[in-house]
């Protein structure tokens, strides 16, 4: 049931009060009498009114002292003046100070009526309005950050004390652990919620695309350049803007991104004019930045930039406890998906699966999860639906980098080694995969 629109209605004559009084409650409004502006003001102060009616001219305190009072008291109050002495000077003046609008006395109902019937529609859509803003800040947080271990605790109260302000925050973690999660956790519980949270994988782009993509470019700045186009820099204006594989821009994008974070303008590529920018920067990577800034390899002023705030997800394996809360979730997003019957999994399977390591962390087992519901057979998750922690019952492997060089060889070798293929079911870009590839020194079979 909708609730009713409250009015206050403030005026120095009885005979104005009770027939407004009568009028409006027949029309289904809550009505609230003042005879003066210093008993209105405590009625105010005691609770809210959608909308006042007051006459300007009383005796005391007049209308316009009263209305200034309540818009200091309260900026969105709606407030109608009423006068006899309906002058063009007083209306102006009243409408200055923030009166909605104004009526003159002796009243034409019907006008009266619309008058307060459109203050009443402009609530209730700023009160929907408010809901679905609320709503959708809600279902930006359904990807929910899982978890109820102590690790995961302390990222969700760093992810609360720093979501309000405007610090730049580096997330660090291992691949698969849930860092742009994080980043869109920030974003999504920050004052800019409702402006754009733009995402840039830097890993997967060359130098040249990069600086395209973070600035714009003009027409004609380059081969194929056909049209002018919006840089992720300007698309993020009172926004956010992710940079994810913040480690593996060259030296001359760290210059760039530098005199950006420092001016909040920037260039675009082929063009001359300055163009500004409101934006906050949240950068994530797998690599350790202190160290590379000790070896020269990223800007020590630039990791200072950016590292204001920093939040370290932990691996799945450092939060055991989490993984039966994450395997139900994923078991109803794609049984959702696929237009399933939830299916429950074996204990001796989920207890499998806890001792399993995951170098891949999330990911890898949301992938788990996602294989095992795709080939079961529909009645319940068991071992031999997760081949993967099967093979691993009676394996030797005991090192979490064997584990990985395991996977990562056989997703190769399924994908005849088509490394876009293989990085998009691994779900990390290429310049990771071919990082992983040497660093195991995978070569493909003859």
């Amino acid at each position: 049931m909708a609730r009713k629109i409250s009015i206050l209605i403030v005026d120095d004559e009885e005979s104005v009060r009770d027939s407004l009084y009568n009028w409006f409650i027949e029309d289904g409004y809550y009505v609230e009498c003042a005879e003066n502006a210093k008993t209105a003001l405590s009625l105010l102060e005691a609770g809210n009114f959608d909308i006042i009616l007051s006459d300007i001219k009383m005796p005391g305190m007049d209308g316009l002292e009263m209305l200034r009072r309540i818009k200091s008291m309260r900026q969105d109050s709606i407030v109608i003046m009423m006068t006899a002495f309906g002058t063009i000077d007083t209306a102006i003046q009243a409408l200055k100070d923030g009166a909605f609008d104004y009526v003159t006395k002796p009243f034409d109902p019907d006008d009266l009526t619309h008058l307060v019937r459109n203050a009443s529609r402009q609530i209730k859509l700023e009160e929907e309005n408010q809901m679905l803003k609320e709503k959708v800040v809600s279902l930006e947080n359904v990807e929910n950050m899982i978890g109820e271990s102590e690790a995961m605790k302390k990222v969700l109260m760093e992810i609360e004390s720093v979501a309000m302000s405007t610090a730049s925050v580096i997330i660090t973690g291992e691949s698969g652990t849930g860092k742009e999660l994080v980043a869109r956790a920030i974003h999504a519980n920050s004052p800019r919620r409702f402006f754009p949270l733009v995402s840039v994988h830097c890993g997967s782009l060359s130098e040249s695309l990069l600086e395209s993509e973070l600035f714009g470019h003009e027409k004609g700045a380059f081969t194929g350049a056909v049209y002018n186009r919006k840089g992720r820099f300007e698309m993020a204006d009172s926004g956010t803007i992710f940079l994810d594989e913040i480690a593996t821009i060259t030296p001359k994008m760290q210059v760039e991104l530098l005199r950006v974070l420092e001016t909040k303008s920037f260039v675009r590529v082929g063009g001359n004019k300055e163009i500004t920018s409101d934006f906050r920067v949240i950068c994530a990577t797998n690599r350790d930045l202190k160290t590379m800034v000790d070896k020269g390899t990223f800007r020590e002023d630039l990791y200072y930039r950016l590292n204001v705030v920093n939040i370290t997800v932990p691996p799945l394996r450092e939060r055991t406890e989490d993984i039966p809360l994450l395997v139900e979730f994923f078991i109803r997003k794609y049984c959702t998906a696929m237009n399933r019957p939830i299916v429950p999994i074996d204990p001796s399977a989920l207890k499998r699966i806890k001792e399993f390591p995951f170098p891949g962390n999330i990911r890898e087992l949301e992938n788990m999860i996602e294989r095992a519901i795709v080939v079961g057979n529909g009645k319940k998750i068991t071992l031999r639906d997760l081949p993967v922690i099967k093979d691993m019952v009676s394996s030797s492997i005991e090192s979490l980098d064997d584990l990985e060089k395991n996977h990562i060889s056989m997703i190769l070798d399924k994908y005849a080694w088509n490394i876009s293929a293989a990085a998009k079911a691994l779900k990390v870009d290429r310049v990771t995969l071919y990082n992983k590839i040497r660093k195991y020194d995978l070569k493909q079979a003859r």
